[in-house]
């Protein structure tokens, strides 16, 4: 277990969701959370890698990340870890959500899980749409090209 309580900034980071996706537009959110489960997240000991937004009646869920019990508090309070947490935004902006969701081939997924100036758990979403073998490729070849660029002008 990592020693350093997370109090503000950034806790964890889906850095596969901008490979995998082509992401049109972020947005974000709170969410619904125990207070076990945020203790955990503050010890940092969530992965939001396989996450992604589910659709129930007039809600959206974050469903697919999964927030580890601390080991020292695993006796006293029991939690599903890949349980779906539900979303906190405005009444509009999940029909917009739900809106995107329906389009051909979008999916949201979570970019970004942290702690805004107030101490309140934040996840960015990010409305993506999915790469092809090629596209990918040249995520690939940009990246390689700004490393090198840097390299280049830093000697």
């Amino acid at each position: 277990m990592p020693r350093q309580i997370i109090k503000f900034g950034q806790v964890s980071e889906n850095r596969k969701a901008r490979y995998s996706y082509s992401i049109q537009d972020t947005i974000e959110a709170g969410i619904s959370l125990t207070g076990a489960e945020i203790k955990s997240i503050r010890y940092g000991l969530v992965t939001i890698v396989d996450g992604f937004v589910q659709r129930r009646g007039r809600d959206l869920y974050l469903a697919g990340i999964e927030i580890q019990k601390l080991p020292t508090a695993a006796r006293i309070v029991n939690f599903d870890e890949r349980r779906p947490r539900q979303l906190l935004l405005h009444r509009a902006q999940i029909n917009r959500l739900i809106g995107k969701l329906q389009e051909r081939g979008a999916t949201i997924v979570p970019l970004k899980l942290y702690f805004n100036n107030h101490g309140k758990l934040k996840v960015l979403l990010g409305v993506g749409y999915g790469k092809n073998r090629a596209d990918k490729r040249e995520t690939i070849k940009q990246r390689e090209w700004q490393k090198s660029k840097a390299r280049i002008l830093k000697g």
